[in-house]
């Protein structure tokens, strides 16, 4: 499944062409991906200009006029596909753009400011899966494809976001100010759960998923196994240990979305491209080498943990 850095590879593919933009026709497939579709769903976005994108968690939030946001979550295998407008009577077959080369298109095809990347891909998705199509005024045309429709779409006031049942429940964002050693501190106060549980609980800290806890538990020589109180001490007062694992969680965030995400199946970023982040992997899929960190002479070990597999280096990691 897409965590954190994917899922904002992908925002940020899809603003250049959804930000600012109406939806001027919106081709419904089907009636439900994971779950129903809104009642009215493309009748309600059909004519509703775009303001904004934004990440929350796993979720993409692209945020409409008249009060409403557009929540969509990538699930296994949700991608989209952009294909954008050609000169005069001709078009462009290529589908996507890439986010990390941009550069400007002539302004009288998109407007002042925007920026599209130079390379182009087909993003090699079986079309039977196109479920939704949207087309953007300006003439872009954005594909959602999703083989196993675990994804979902939704509808919510902009006003009762928070309290909605996808995201009342998520805890603080990671790359932003909450995420604090003070606040880690806080919430591992007395807590009898091993670190890798603690992290994984979307509850505290929202969006960490299974790669990036391993690499960011590496980062900061953590054992996976360590209980979480141990980030704690005295009256909830943060740790070395603490400090180096914030660090860490942001760091490796910060690199594999600067990598475009990981690519071990199904991602694939908007313009068909995968992410290279798994090339930098210190633990995570490397059971039986040699660990990655300067001086260690451990071995990167697998093991089963809360059903999930985890990789570390015992001699480094404590």
């Amino acid at each position: 499944m897409p965590e954190l850095p994917e899922v904002e590879t992908v925002r940020a593919g899809l603003e250049p062409v959804l930000q600012g933009r109406r939806f001027i026709r919106v081709e419904q497939r089907r009636k439900d991906l994971r779950f129903p579709l809104p009642e009215r769903f493309a009748e309600r976005l059909t004519g509703r200009r775009v303001s904004r994108l934004e990440r929350r968690a796993k979720y993409i939030l692209v945020h409409l006029d008249k009060g409403e946001v557009l929540a969509m979550h990538l699930g296994m295998t949700g991608r989209f596909s952009v294909k954008l407008p050609g000169r005069g009577k001709g078009r462009r077959t290529a589908p996507a753009w890439s986010v990390s080369a941009p550069h400007p298109l002539p302004a009288e095809e998109w407007g002042e400011g925007t920026r599209l990347g130079e390379f182009t891909h087909d993003h090699g998705a079986d079309a039977r899966h196109d479920h939704l199509v949207f087309t953007m005024s300006g003439g872009a045309v954005v594909t959602y494809n999703d083989a196993r429709r675990f994804g979902y779409m939704t509808l919510i006031p902009a006003a009762g976001i928070e309290q909605d049942a996808f995201f009342r429940n998520l805890g603080v964002e990671p790359l932003g100010e909450a995420l604090s050693p003070a606040y880690v501190a806080r919430r591992a106060h007395g807590k009898k759960v091993d670190l890798k549980a603690f992290l994984m609980d979307q509850r505290i800290i929202a969006g960490l998923g299974n790669i990036y806890v391993c690499e960011a538990l590496f980062r900061a020589g953590l054992s996976p196994w360590r209980r979480a109180s141990r980030l704690a001490a005295g009256t909830a007062q943060p740790t070395p240990a603490t400090e180096r694992l914030v660090a860490a969680i942001k760091s490796v965030l910060n690199d594999a979305i600067g990598a475009g995400g990981s690519t071990l199946r199904d991602y694939k970023q908007a313009n068909g491209d995968s992410g290279s982040f798994q090339e930098r992997f210190a633990v995570y899929g490397r059971a039986g080498e040699a660990c990655a960190r300067p001086g260690c002479r451990g071995t990167v070990r697998r093991k089963t943990q809360g059903g999930r597999s985890t990789f570390h280096c015992p001699v480094c990691q404590r």
